[in-house]
């Protein structure tokens, strides 16, 4: 995690190229991390969610991704898609193998207290939100695995250029 400490050692540390670039100074990771809590909701940050929450497309089940995107050549959502099936097939390759029958996710009690962990420790500030999903099922199981890669691997792309339009284009 070499890059992380780089960016709290320069990027993001007090003084550094985040406050000393942004128009917001001093208060541009403040207020983008108040944001930031406020617009964050795990069942909305799996890609097709968070482009149906935008207006960028909406469900329709004869269309490519199961998404009809209100801007045909949308890049981010073009490209995005095609990533988030690639992720989602190959997690339930994996976990439909590890996982055939859905009372085997219910009755592993290590993946049930990894999943209250994520939510009452990793997010102990949202623990008791309505929108966390349960996990009962390999399906239940995909959609969590897959949101939690496409957060940690591809998402953040999306959300450094809305830090910058918050902070750096405001007057």
């Amino acid at each position: 995690m070499e890059i992380n400490a780089l960016a709290r050692e320069s990027l993001i540390n007090a003084g550094g190229i985040i406050e000393s670039a942004f128009s917001l100074a001093k208060y541009s990771i403040e207020f983008s991390s108040a944001a930031f809590d406020q617009l964050w909701l795990f069942d909305m940050e799996a890609l097709p969610a968070d482009l149906i929450r935008r207006g960028m497309a909406v469900e329709d089940p004869t269309a490519e991704h199961g998404l009809r995107l209100t801007i045909e050549d949308y890049p981010f959502a073009n490209d995005g898609l095609i990533l988030w099936d690639a992720i989602k097939q190959w997690v339930s390759d994996y976990v439909n193998h590890y996982y055939p029958e859905p009372s085997l996710v219910q009755s592993d009690g290590e993946l049930q207290a990894w999943w209250t962990e994520v939510r009452t420790k990793g997010h102990a500030d949202k623990k008791d939100e309505p929108w966390w999903p349960v996990l009962k099922t390999p399906e239940n199981l995909i959609h969590i695995l897959t949101t939690i890669i496409w957060v940690n691997c591809w998402a953040p792309c999306s959300c450094e250029l809305w830090a910058v339009y918050v902070c750096w284009l405001l007057p």
